[in-house]
């Protein structure tokens, strides 16, 4: 028996369609991955599923009595509680029936009643099967797996937002539920942590479902795949790789067919027409009675795709006496050196305390640095402090006169979310006429409707490209990028590789995704040796 049914289900937004009577199944022990296009409906799906949302028709049925698990982002946590006594409560239940059981044995001492010990007895077997005494070495565990060894004695409410991801997640992992409801849960993890949650999902015995556009990890911790597309689920048995060779075939299969079809109804026609009227008059009546009960073949939809640019600042000419006056060498064959762009000396960031070791580095015109280190470690405070965000503890940054900034923050926060992306961009660039805009909106993969749509009803993905819509109109010279992967399918962050590629200008990137950057990227400053918060793993 299933563990969750989902038939007939329909979902929209406004005018956009999710889906329209959809429908899969979950069995028990089953690890299934949900895929799709940013937009396509895979956070929904989780929302109808854990009812935070109601669907337009269409019936979500759990079996009876399933213990659920969510990976809820935002979750309201008690800022006053340390880490490990956060993750604790994923055995609040357990320390209850502790507490019971104490009870029962305290007001055995006062009366003697023999049932006491009895009701007693049977808390103590229960929380013998759930392993209650061994709860602070599942909470260590977690704690090292997951890179939180520095944080667990430190209140949440110091915590930046992806350490608070990861603490939840860990107490998901830690509550033992029937079934985990992951969306998108390596996010905020590095690839050690990520490889520790892909041992712990592929041991865990219980049922799970994960929304992500990690493949990588999907590949591993999936034994059969959800796509959503074009209003539609499809369902198929085996790894992420084998579902994506059985949709190929099945959109040439369906190619192949339309394709057929369509040369059959050409045909048919033109001898209709040919034919109405004289001896093959009947037999072009036939045809046409045959072509109205023709069941027609859907011609394969195709995904909007996204396409990136960075436009390139060019500084205006100076007029410059003799450019080569200070070289000996005829000024044909002087070597020209680039120019420095970013001067870093002995930077201290952090807030209150340094996160980081004084950080000195220096780049020049073109240069490409991926900066990365493990979650926590200060990336981003690094990043926010060369920009002036921040203010340095001690230290330095400085970019030359001529660097023109664009830059990418990787947190999904708008001053007002009830803008729509055309009144973004409006806003941004009230002189830029609207089929301009439009233009730039759908290059990122926003389609017309969603264009028009709060940003507050749009999907991480949507709202990601929104901001890369943002800089594609917006020239500039130096490209910094705070995970600008975390929440985009696996074509979108092609599209966008490829697009820095080709950037000429220079480039800060900062990802825990190693294969988006590995092969291009040759310059990588890694900070975790100068973390004062390096994690024991």
């Amino acid at each position: 028996m299933a563990l969750l049914e989902v038939s007939g289900l329909s979902m929209s937004y406004d005018e956009k369609l999710l889906y329209h009577d959809a429908e899969f199944e979950l069995q028990p022990g089953e690890h299934l991955g949900i895929v799709g296009q940013n937009g396509t409906g895979k956070s929904t799906l989780i929302k109808l599923i854990t009812e935070q949302i109601l669907p337009i028709s269409g019936t979500i049925k759990w079996q009876k009595d399933t213990r659920i698990g969510y990976l809820d982002q935002y979750a309201q946590i008690d800022k006053h509680l340390t880490v490990r006594e956060f993750l604790a409560t994923a055995f609040t239940e357990l320390y209850q029936l502790e507490a019971q059981m104490g009870a029962y044995y305290d007001q055995y001492a006062v009366d003697g009643d023999d049932q006491l010990l009895i009701q007693a007895g049977q808390i103590q077997e229960q929380l013998e099967q759930a392993d209650f005494y061994d709860l602070d070495t599942k909470v260590q565990k977690v704690i090292t797996g997951l890179g939180l060894t520095e944080l667990a004695e430190r209140t949440t409410s110091e915590l930046s937002g992806g350490q608070r991801s990861k603490i939840i997640l860990a107490k998901l992992l830690l509550a033992n539920d029937d079934v985990l409801l992951l969306d998108e849960p390596t996010n905020y993890l590095d690839t050690a942590h990520i490889e520790w949650l892909v041992g712990f999902l592929q041991a865990f015995t219980g049922t799970t479902l994960i929304v992500s556009h990690d493949y990588d990890f999907l590949e591993q911790v999936t034994n059969s795949i959800v796509d959503i597309a074009f209003g539609k689920m499809t369902k198929y048995r085996g790894s992420f790789q084998e579902a994506m060779r059985q949709k190929n075939e099945n959109r040439k299969r369906q190619q192949r067919e339309f394709t057929q079809q369509q040369e059959l109804i050409a045909k048919t026609q033109k001898f209709i027409d040919k034919n109405q009227a004289g001896t093959k008059a009947k037999q072009a009546k036939s045809r046409g009675r045959m072509l109205d009960k023709l069941t027609l073949v859907e011609a394969p939809e195709q995904s909007l795709r996204s396409y990136f640019d960075f436009p390139l600042y060019e500084a205006p000419s100076q007029e410059v006496e003799d450019p080569y006056a200070i070289y000996d060498e005829p000024f044909d064959s002087a070597p020209v050196p680039p120019a420095t762009t970013l001067t870093v000396e002995e930077l201290c960031v952090g807030y209150e305390q340094a996160l980081l070791q004084p950080v000195t580095f220096e780049m020049v015109a073109g240069q490409k640095l991926a900066l990365v280190g493990f979650n926590g470690a200060g990336k981003s405070t690094l990043i926010k402090t060369i920009l002036g965000q921040l203010m340095a503890l001690n230290g330095h940054a400085s970019f030359s006169d001529d660097v023109v900034i664009s830059y990418f923050n990787q947190d999904l926060a708008w001053d007002n979310e009830q803008l729509t992306p055309l009144d973004v961009l409006r806003d941004h660039f009230p002189d830029l006429e609207l089929q301009a805009i439009r233009r730039a909106l759908n290059n990122a993969g926003i389609n017309k409707q969603n264009a028009q749509k709060p940003l507050a009803l749009l999907s991480g993905g949507e709202q990601a490209k929104v901001k890369l819509a943002l800089m594609k109109l917006t020239p500039s010279n130096f490209l910094i990028m705070d995970e600008p992967t975390n929440h985009l399918d696996e074509a979108s962050k092609q599209a966008l590789q490829r697009a820095l590629k080709q950037f000429p200008g220079n480039l800060i990137l900062v990802s825990h995704e190693a294969d988006f950057y590995q092969d291009w990227l040759l310059d990588v400053l890694d900070i975790s040796d100068l973390s004062l918060n390096t994690p024991t793993d």
